[in-house]
């Protein structure tokens, strides 16, 4: 099953993503969600596995611009909502490794333990 990585084509922690597999060799899809959104299901997936807290980016800009009242009393529902709106406020990248593995945000030592050989 190929391994798809989910992000924004210029944000800095992707380019080191992209790097890190081009320079392990990994082969891999990716969907600009950005420039092609993302679907409920992808979030509601990612947040059941990850924690819609670890999914939803509060430290990005685009969060922090949000009035209070979209800031305030937060919901996995809620939360969901405002990243498929405005997919930047999702964490950057998430890896679906497959087999409902996934990955999310880049540490070189988790890449590493995840693309063993």
């Amino acid at each position: 099953m190929p391994v798809t990585i989910y992000g924004i084509k210029n944000c800095d922690t992707m380019k080191k993503a992209f790097t890190w597999l081009n320079d392990h060799g990994v082969a891999y899809a990716f969907h600009d969600y950005k420039a092609k959104g993302i679907d409920a299901a992808h979030l509601e997936k990612w947040c059941k596995a990850l924690g819609w807290e670890k999914v939803l980016n509060r430290a990005g800009t685009t969060f922090r611009k949000l009035p209070d009242s979209d800031r305030e009393g937060l919901t996995e529902k809620k939360a969901i909502a405002l990243m498929q709106a405005q997919p930047s406020m999702i964490k950057r990248p998430v890896v679906d490794l497959g087999g409902g593995k996934l990955l999310l945000g880049f540490k070189p030592d988790d890449f590493a333990a995840a693309f063993k050989k």
